[in-house]
């Protein structure tokens, strides 16, 4: 029996391709569980249509990322935080305090999709990855000074900095 699958299916195959399996199987697990559907002529046309457009909704996405990484090649952000004597922070500073600082400047970006190794716990000038697409990578600029050296947020641009 020939299906369609709807679903990723662990060792069997992924969403949209074509399989061959046993009647029973089909019948009795992967249709009854919305996982596949028979693959008739409508049904393969169905599937070819909603790959389509999701290969077009996919490409506009990854237009907006690229678009996204461009500004945020520009950026260089400042955070400000309390510190001890040797420059280590009290407390660190994560992805979702890198996100929140991005939301100042107007930039939405999940926190899952800023890369950190590790959170920041002293201060000095970092290059952070950001991954907005799986196949887009822009590297923004953050420094992290003590509080009182400079103001709790500051943002700028790379081309503002050369200028002063």
């Amino acid at each position: 029996m020939e299906v369609i699958l709807i679903d990723d299916v662990f060792e069997l195959g992924k969403r949209g391709t074509v399989v061959t399996v046993a009647d029973g199987y089909g019948r009795n697990y992967l249709i009854p569980k919305s996982l596949a559907i028979p693959a008739t002529p409508g049904n393969r046309k169905m599937i070819e249509q909603q790959r389509l457009a999701m290969a077009k909704k996919e490409s506009k996405y990854q237009e907006e990322a690229e678009l996204l990484t461009q500004e945020l090649n520009q950026l260089h952000l400042m955070l400000s935080r309390k510190s001890g004597e040797t420059g280590t922070l009290f407390g660190s500073v994560t992805s979702k305090d890198i996100a929140d600082l991005l939301k100042t400047t107007g930039i939405q970006l999940d926190r899952r999709k800023i890369i950190l190794n590790q959170p920041i716990k002293s201060i000095g000038n970092y290059t952070i990855e950001v991954r907005p697409h799986s196949e887009v990578t822009a590297e923004l600029l953050l420094s992290i000074v003590a509080e009182g050296d400079e103001p709790v947020s500051k943002i700028k641009k790379k081309d503002e900095e050369s200028d002063a």
